[in-house]
Parts: C-alpha cells; structure tokens; sequence
C-alpha cells in the first residue's frame, strides 16, 4: 500500500456540477436519500429507514458539538465592512471560559477584508435583551493563517456567549454561495446538538430526528456522545499536490468515561455518525498508547497527523481504551480532553469504526481521503452511483451508510 504521503490529490477529484450542491436542506430532514455501500454492492433507501438495517444491540456514536454564531459584521467609520470569524479561543484556551468571560477574550479569527483594518480599534453597539453594551475589537497579532483579535466590551453582565447569539452570524458553507438565512439558525444544527465550539456542522447527523432517535433506541440500540468542535479546516480543500505537504488542522476533543466504558462493552465495535465522531473515536486508540507508553510531553495529549503511519504501537484497542479508563481514574476524570490532527487516508487501520453514516463531500478534501480509505479504495463506485441517481451533495445533501 502506498505511503500516504505520497497520495496525489488529483487521483481524488470528480466532477460536481453545481446544481447538485445541496443550498438547502429537506422540508423534513429524515426523509432525504441514503446510499448503502454493504461489501461492495450498492443500493438506496430514505434515511428515516436506517433504524431498520441495524442490528439490536449496537453502538451509535455521535458528535454533539453546537455551531457558534462566529461571524461578525464590522463598519469602520470610513464605512469600510470587517467580518471577523471566530475560529477558536486563545485566551483563556477553553471554550467553556471563553464563552462566559464578560470583559474581555482573546480569539484566533479569520479577517475578511483584512487590507481595510491595519489598526485600531472597531466597535458595535448592540442591545442583549434589553441591556445595551458596546463590543471593541482590537487585532492583536498574525497566529499561522489566522489572526489573534481581542474581544472587549462595556457591561460585565454581558458574557462573550451573549454576544455572539445576539451579535453573531451562524457561518454556513461558503460553497453554498448564499448568505445565512434566519431557518439556517434551525436546518444547520442536529437535534442533538449541545456543547457550543463549531464553526461547521458535523453535518452526516443533520439526517436524524426524535423520530429516528426513538427507533434506534426501541432496538435497544446504544446512543453515546463524542465532542469535537470542527474546525474552519474542514472546507479547506487541498491545494498541494502530494498529502506530505498537507496539513491537518488541530481540533479539540472531549469524550466521556461512558463512551469510553461503552466501547469496551461492545467489542470495540462501533458505527460512527459523521467523519468528525470517526476521527474522535479512531483518536482514542492514540490517545491510550501515549498514555500507557507514558508518551505525553504536556497536559493536553495531541494525536499527531501522520503518528498512525510512523509509529506502530503493540497494543490492542481493548488495551488502549483500558489504558485510558485507568488514567482517568488515576486523575479522577469523567470525560478526557484532547486534541487531535488525525488525517485517516488510504493505508489507514480502522480499530473501533466498522459502519460510518456520511454525507457526499467536496473533491480533492481529506473527507474524501478518509471514505476511500474506510471503504477500501471503493469511493469512485460510490460517488459515481450517488452522482448517476440523482443525490444531492455536500453539507444540505443526502447521506450514504458505508458497512465495507
């Protein structure tokens, strides 16, 4: 198998007209289309059926990360426009404390508009309730491709969470060239969602409903919970010509001494909601090797991108998830934070994933480096089904269940 480095993008391109980019979602977000790739062979169905080709018993695991309000509109007095999108905290670090701070916080941001703003400080009033407060934005410094800007603000009743439901814009796909409208506030977050940080939906859970929730548990079928709060990354396309010269965003993980007990329970067999709850999940088998190899070289454990390539750990994932449970309670832990820059592509070994629910993704994307490398180097036959039968794509699009 080839070094995933040496993968070149263009072997994963294919043409998406761009009619068949989803710019919205359903009327009813269970009755869109599914794809099942079942060991190769395809067929279809409607979404709202996927309780009925699971066995009783199982493991679902989904992403319950929230989608923040993280864009905001700018004018400068010259009358010059500056959008400012909030991409994750700097100071403090954690999403928790950033979003209940009320004076001030530090965020990396991306500037649009940037050329307009070399200095100086802008500001908006706006009304929270009925309390009126006044933010200031203050850019700071360049942090990588994103800049560090400094939220402050007049009224200490009024925490950063305030604002920016008040003040915010939900950042929807640029590739849906549209602005946001007021249903997208509704349409781009699960029904499930509950732990606010993403500024992208993990949008293969946009499909479920109570409805569909119900059926799955009637099967007794075990729901549990992962957070990872996406990152802008995630529309970023790859532009180098080889994988080696790619790199994988940092995003931030949480996941629950449950899970975690919950995988163990099943075999450490798992069908994963969503790239983003397979990339969480699959970290874990990292995350418990560092732990029993004493690998950490500060508090916050990090997966590596390329670490499921380089280094080959003698462990089991049963061994691995133990590894974890007994650090947690060495630490007197419930839930274990990390991050990760897991990039799963062709050559990869999944440990705990065996079925994944994913919606159709862009070309030339690390998405579609991970399908291909879940399903074997089957992603051709699947997209080429989906674009010959009419599926929509991409965020708002239909969905497919991959059991390779």
């Amino acid at each position: 198998m080839k070094n995933p480095k040496e993968i070149k993008i263009d072997d994963f391109v294919y043409a998406l007209p761009d009619e068949r980019i989803a710019k919205y979602p359903l009327p009813k977000r269970d009755e869109s289309k599914l794809l099942i790739y079942n060991k190769g062979k395809i067929t279809e169905s409607i979404f709202n059926e996927v309780p009925k080709m699971l066995a009783e018993n199982e493991l679902v695991v989904f992403n319950n990360t929230k989608v923040i309000q993280a864009r905001l509109h700018f004018k400068k007095q010259t009358g010059a426009l500056i959008e400012i999108f909030c991409l994750e905290p700097a100071s403090p670090n954690d999403y928790v404390l950033s979003f209940q701070q009320n004076k001030t916080c530090t965020w990396y941001c991306l500037i649009g508009n940037l050329k307009k703003w070399k200095g100086g400080v802008l500001e908006h009033t706006l009304v929270v309730g009925n309390v009126e407060v006044t933010l200031f934005a203050e850019l700071k410094s360049q942090h990588n491709t994103s800049f560090e800007v400094q939220f402050s603000w007049n009224n200490e009743q009024i925490t950063f969470s305030d604002i920016l439901e008040s003040f915010g814009e939900l950042p929807i796909p640029p590739y849906l060239n549209r602005k946001t409208e007021s249903r997208d506030n509704e349409t781009y977050q699960t029904v499930y969602s509950k732990i606010k940080g993403s500024v992208a939906a993990p949008t293969a859970g946009l499909h479920f409903t109570e409805s569909v929730l119900n059926d799955l548990r009637r099967k007794n079928i075990d729901l549990q919970e992962v957070t990872l709060h996406v990152g802008a990354g995630t529309f970023r396309p790859v532009k180098s010509e080889y994988m080696e010269q790619h790199d994988m965003h940092t995003e931030y993980i949480s996941v629950s001494r449950q899970t975690i007990e919950a995988l163990l329970a099943h075999k450490c067999e798992v069908l994963a909601v969503g790239t983003t709850s397979v990339r969480t999940i699959e970290s874990l088998y990292y995350i418990g090797a560092k732990l029993l190899n004493q690998d950490i070289a500060n508090d916050l454990i990090c997966v590596k991108q390329w670490e499921p390539y380089e280094v080959v750990y003698e462990l089991t994932p049963q061994e691995s998830l133990q590894s974890i449970l007994d650090y947690m309670q060495k630490n007197n832990l419930t839930v274990l934070n990390a991050a990760t820059q897991i990039i799963i592509a062709p050559s990869y070994e999944f440990h705990f994933v065996k079925k994944m629910i994913t919606n159709f993704h862009q070309p030339k994307s690390t998405l579609l480096l991970l399908v291909s490398a879940f399903v074997g180097g089957d992603w051709k036959k699947v997209y080429d089904y989906a674009l010959t039968h009419d599926f929509r794509f991409l965020s708002y699009g239909d969905s497919s269940l991959l059991m390779p």
